[in-house]
């Protein structure tokens, strides 16, 4: 048990090496200190061990970066794809776990006061041998001391898988909330704060177009609505308390009209939000840009008991009428969608093959006999990777045989090859690349530049526009020149929805200069726009109709976009919202590929369900052409419930599913030639093998089926 405290004002130094302890620190480059105990007497732990750190001392800061650290030596025997717990207590740092080639994992973080100790617990996992690892602590800011208790690293327990969820009695499709329609007036809904609620008539009476597949009931509404007047601040609205309507583990969809009075001060957001034990859940969201009505489409889940829930309706700006018709929200049946996309997706992935068998008879008793087999189906499927993830032999395995695409986490940022500034790091990526090469994985290059300012290196920030703009040109000749030909696809400025560092300092024409740049410097690869938030209605800023508009405008000013990427960090997928933002940006006749998907639930059972209506979905969409997994490892993902397999290696019930998908995904086929001598099948894209037995011989046959609108006939010969 590690005890952290935070220790404000203080920020008296001391020479390198003196300390009240006699523990050794030294100043590190980013002004901080290090303070190392040398276990040269303890081995690395067994799996039955423990060691414990025991100290009481300040750490006295004079940085924004300070670290206590505990450096341990590893046997390599021991070291390899260990799977390691850590507990400790400290204010408002991140504990990081770096390794002798200097790579670092954040593990565990947490926020303290100088109040009172609070723990913190975390794990890590050693990919491969190392000979030292230093777990060390960082954050405070300068002035702040630490104090720290005891630090504590063990063998982590393996954890059970989660069971599935017991829910019963689940009426999908049915709205829970008390007089949607307002035919007992106002009965059931309560203003949030002094505002007041009343009732008018004009509203849509159709249903709203993204509930209309998961309602059980298609009765059309009357045209009742509330209306929220004397608002005085943004959250005011109409409410209802639904603690004991709701089940856990159940996804629910959120569905409403919604208008605003008045947008003579500019757009106004909506937002159906729930309270959940004084916790924000965001239902969905709509900008209001004049005064019609919005539909207005979400979901969330409760995974805790919560002790109170409130839903409520809230967003524009304090003197702006809020009007609500139809807000309803109801359990979804995710499974039951799942028919109707599985015919889309025959119709939309498939292609019907003719194999056409010549040189035998094909009477009743000697016809041919065909078996086919698809070796690979044509449609990508990638995931995020690391370079360290590839010291981990299971991992690795797994990337191979389950991957055709690629893409790095983090190695060709610029904050990654260049964290400062003439200093360069491509070694990393390198290293990745020549991965990718030795295994026949395609690479998306992820990213040239981002558009946000906290995704920006300090030294980038501090440049004038001159020098900024030297930079960002030696930046695109440097990367470009040195992979060209080397990715397919490149994400040239990540998160224009959510940021605008280079179009701030170097002017709206900068976006679209970095893609002709890109195109001069390589034509091979495809440049991409990409953002999160586009598919699920939770974000204004990031709306499918804000997204075509910036693709628009980049391609009016010469950019040569080639494709949408939207990332789908997504939490409780809904089918037709999903499908509703993605029939919208299929106008453009461009490629979408999902850049960057992951789900999160604690229950791997319901991370699964998660997971597979969202691939489904996708994979069903026409305007879609590939996706790619954010990562698929437990402890080597950025969310920490979002992994397919677990730190040792076991797939777990998303992973399962998710292997699942990819061999249904697959056509396989057999039977006897027909009176004319051909077999004929419906088949997924991509490579096949077959056999045709005839005449007391085995001939075999590969062929490809690419998409095509008429049949692909294939002649074989016997």
């Amino acid at each position: 048990m590690a005890r952290f405290f935070r220790r404000p004002g203080n920020t008296s130094l001391q020479r390198q090496g003196e300390h009240k302890h006699g523990t050794e620190f030294s100043k590190r480059s980013q002004a901080g200190f290090i303070e190392n105990w040398r276990m040269r007497s303890k081995p690395w732990l067994e799996s039955s061990e423990q060691f414990q750190l025991p100290v009481s001392r300040q750490l006295c800061g004079f940085s924004n970066q300070m670290e206590e650290s505990s450096t341990l030596s590893l046997p390599g025997e021991s070291a390899h794809l260990q799977f390691f717990e850590i507990c400790s207590i400290q204010w408002c740092s991140f504990c990081k776990l770096r390794f002798e080639n200097d790579d670092a994992v954040c593990f565990i973080r947490v926020e303290a006061t100088d109040k009172d100790w609070v723990q913190l617990k975390g794990k890590f996992l050693l990919n491969s041998a190392a000979s030292k690892a230093v777990i060390y602590v960082e954050g405070p800011l300068p002035g702040i001391d630490i104090l720290l208790n005891s630090l504590i690293v063990k063998h982590a327990q393996k954890l059970p898988p989660s069971p599935p969820p017991d829910i019963e009695n689940v009426l999908y499709g049915v709205n829970i909330l008390t007089n949607s329609n307002l035919t007992d007036g106002l009965n059931g809904w309560s203003p949030l704060g002094p505002c007041a609620l009343s009732i008018a008539e004009g509203a849509p009476r159709i249903l709203a177009p993204m509930a209309v597949d998961s309602l059980s009931s298609h009765k059309p509404s009357n045209s009742r609505y509330i209306v929220v007047t004397n608002r005085s601040q943004t959250w005011m609205g109409p409410s209802q308390t639904i603690t004991d309507k709701l089940k856990l583990l159940v996804t629910y969809q959120v569905s409403a009209w919604v208008r605003v009075s008045s947008v003579k001060n500019g757009p106004q957001n909506i937002n159906v939000a729930l309270g959940v034990d004084n916790q924000f859940v965001n239902g969905g969201q709509v900008e209001a840009l004049d005064d019609r009505w919005y539909e207005i489409g979400g979901s969330f889940r409760i995974e805790k008991q919560p002790s109170r829930v409130i839903v409520y309706v809230q967003g524009p700006m304090p003197g702006v009428d809020l009007m609500v018709a139809q807000l309803q929200i109801f359990p979804v049946d995710r499974r039951a969608r799942f028919k109707y996309l599985k015919k889309k997706t025959d119709e939309v992935r498939k292609r019907e093959v003719v194999l056409k068998i010549s040189g035998c008879n094909v009477d009743n008793f000697s016809a041919p006999y065909v078996k086919v087999t698809q070796v690979k189906n044509s449609f990508p499927i990638g995931a995020c990777i690391n370079r360290s993830d590839i010291d981990n032999e299971n991992l690795a395995e797994f990337f191979k045989n389950n991957f055709s695409w690629g893409v790095f986490g983090n190695e060709l940022k610029w904050y990654w090859t260049e964290p400062q500034q003439g200093i360069f790091n491509y070694t990393d990526a390198d290293e990745l690349l020549d991965f990718f090469n030795k295994n026949g994985v395609l690479g998306r290059g992820h990213c040239i530049f981002w558009e946000v300012e906290s995704a920006v290196q300090p030294w980038l920030q501090s440049l004038n526009k001159n020098s900024l703009t030297i930079a960002v040109q030696n930046r695109l000749t440097g990367l470009l020149t040195r992979y060209k030909g080397k990715f397919k696809h490149y994400d040239v400025n990540n998160e224009m929805l959510h940021g605008s560092f280079y179009q701030d300092r170097l002017g709206k024409d900068i976006r679209a200069n970095m893609f002709k740049i890109s195109s001069q410097l390589d034509p091979s690869p495809l440049l991409f726009v990409n953002d999160y938030h586009v598919e699920d209605g939770t974000d204004t800023r990031a709306s499918p109709e804000k997204y075509i508009k910036q693709i628009i405008e980049l391609q009016d000013q010469g950019a040569q976009v080639g494709g949408i990427g939207v990332q789908g960090h997504i939490d409780c997928p809904i089918g037709p919202i999903v499908c509703s933002a993605l029939d919208k940006l299929g106008v453009l006749g461009l490629p979408v590929w999902f850049t960057e998907i992951d789900v999160s639930s604690a229950n791997e059972y319901v991370r699964a369900d998660d997971l597979e209506a969202m691939l489904r979905e996708i994979y069903a969409h026409p305007a879609v052409e590939g996706f790619m997994l954010w990562g698929f490892w437990e402890l080597l993902m950025s969310r920490e419930n979002g992994y397919l397999v677990n730190a040792e290696g076991d797939v777990n019930e998303a992973g399962r599913r998710f292997l699942a998908l990819k061999q249904e995904w697959l056509s396989h086929a057999y039977g006897c030639v027909n009176e004319d001598g051909e077999f004929v099948f419906r088949g997924f894209h991509g490579s096949y093998n077959v056999e045709v037995v005839a005449l007391g011989k085995k001939i075999a046959h590969t062929f490809v089926v690419e998409k095509g609108e008429y049949p692909l006939v294939v002649e074989i010969s016997v």
